[in-house]
């Protein structure tokens, strides 16, 4: 998905998701909440829903979280096949 797809179609729940897991790291003491943030995604999301909200996150990010924009660039996302 493009940048442009991804800007013209939001992925609501993915932002909601995301959202939740910044806010409960948010909480955590240390400076390493945005490595959690992206750690938690890396372990937990499919690497589709990670590709999706990166690409959400490169063209827009409107309504994501100032930790989840800090988390995107540790998210890995593989190279999907068609």
């Amino acid at each position: 998905m493009s940048p442009d797809q991804a800007d013209a179609n939001p992925p609501r729940k993915l932002i909601a998701m995301a959202n939740q897991i910044a806010t409960f790291f948010a909480s955590q003491p240390g400076g390493t909440q945005a490595e959690q943030v992206a750690d938690h995604i890396n372990d937990f999301w499919d690497p589709r829903m990670r590709a999706r909200i990166c690409a959400y996150a490169a063209a827009d990010g409107a309504g994501l979280e100032p930790l989840v924009l800090a988390a995107i660039p540790s998210i890995r996302v593989p190279e999907l096949q068609d």
